[in-house]
């Protein structure tokens, strides 16, 4: 299927607080010109669908062996309910449905050559598709999307969350807590969508998952927070990391960290767009072409490979500190990289950077 792109050009408007340059990052954002910014942001993730979703339901990575992953679909099901494709919403979670579910309503990892090849879940999968299915429920006007969404968010309460000095801690997926060792993503965690579930049930827990993830994030940052961090269960202490299996390293802010700055950006709470607002020095004074991908926590850089989800990150980062112009820039060059270098990840995020820091298509509590 051809891919559409559409022009770089026009004007962005991005969500800043009343869409000024100033620092206020304690108001809700606003967009300046809703027009534009939706028009651009439903033309990427168009593009997206177009080009790695297959007609039966199915995202396909398809510079990384035409498999699929539980992020994948849980991506594809995000687009489709923002841009009112309910078919494809349909094949898609039908497709998710029959061969990525698990038993205990969470999304198994990877899918290939038609069968699962990764069991475990991973919690950023298992959130972005409560929230595509809250949408859903609004859009299409479907309220037993409600209740699997619901169904999901109990399992991710079930599985993957810890206690940690009573409080209660994200887990990466199941498998992360061994040993009075909680191993935490920084960027599965989604405050949105956690906030969308305390208020469809009432329940508290939510919210506190929310507010300690918030927390935990901002003590591993430095000011950029890291891939992959651990929490100690007795002491609730939190540390970097350099991988899901290490024991320490002072971590990296790589390809997974890049997507905490763009959802803390879009936190209905002030606490979580100040985390991402942090941030935005060390891409302040640097062109699109000079941010690489790999970072250190202190904002150096560690390497020279340049993605499209690093500079959505520093979009995310502009637009908590309400740097419209800027993250307009850092926007349209994510376009034009993933344009010159397509890939599944580029694309995805250059699409849901649009959706979640421009338009209000992929708001979980607006119905």
């Amino acid at each position: 299927m051809k891919r559409r792109w559409i022009a770089l050009l026009a004007f962005v408007a991005i969500t800043g607080c009343g869409g000024s340059d100033g620092g206020q990052t304690d108001a809700p954002p606003a967009v300046p010109n809703p027009h534009t910014a939706d028009r651009l942001a439903t033309g990427a993730a168009n593009a997206f669908l177009d080009t790695y979703t297959t007609e039966e339901g199915r995202v396909e990575r398809t510079d990384q062996g035409s498999d699929t992953v539980g992020e994948g679909q849980a991506y594809g099901l995000l687009m489709a309910a923002a841009l009112g494709r309910e078919q494809q919403f349909d094949a898609i979670w039908g497709w998710t449905k029959r061969n990525v579910m698990r038993p205990d309503a969470l999304l198994a990892f990877r899918w290939a050559d038609g069968r699962i090849q990764d069991p475990q879940a991973a919690a950023d999968a298992d959130l972005d598709t409560v929230r595509a299915l809250l949408i859903g429920a609004c859009k299409f006007d479907r309220p037993q999307l409600r209740g699997a969404a619901r169904r999901i968010g109990k399992a991710v309460l079930r599985r993957e969350t810890a206690d940690a000095a009573g409080r209660p801690v994200l887990l990466a997926g199941p498998w992360a807590a061994a040993g009075g060792r909680l191993t935490t993503n920084p960027s599965y965690l989604d405050p949105a969508t956690l906030s969308a579930l305390a208020n469809e049930s009432s329940d508290t827990r939510y919210t506190a998952l929310a507010t300690e993830g918030r927390q935990i994030i901002r003590s591993v940052s430095a000011p950029l927070p890291p891939d992959w961090a651990v929490v100690d269960a007795a002491s609730g202490r939190a540390q970097p990391v350099e991988s899901a299996s290490s024991l320490g390293g002072e971590g990296r802010f790589t390809w997974d960290a890049a997507r905490t700055l763009v959802r803390l950006a879009v936190d209905p709470e002030a606490a979580g767009r100040r985390i991402a607002a942090r941030a935005w020095p060390v891409f302040a004074d640097r062109r699109p072409d000079e941010i690489p991908v790999e970072h250190n926590l202190d904002g150096t850089a560690a390497g020279a490979s340049r993605h499209p989800v690093t500079l959505v990150a520093a979009a995310g980062a502009a637009t908590a500190s309400s740097k419209a112009r800027r993250a307009q820039q850092l926007l349209a060059a994510a376009e034009a990289l993933d344009r010159e270098q397509p890939s599944y990840y580029g694309a995805a995020w250059v699409a849901l950077g649009r959706l979640l820091l421009t338009t209000r298509r992929l708001d979980p509590t607006r119905c």
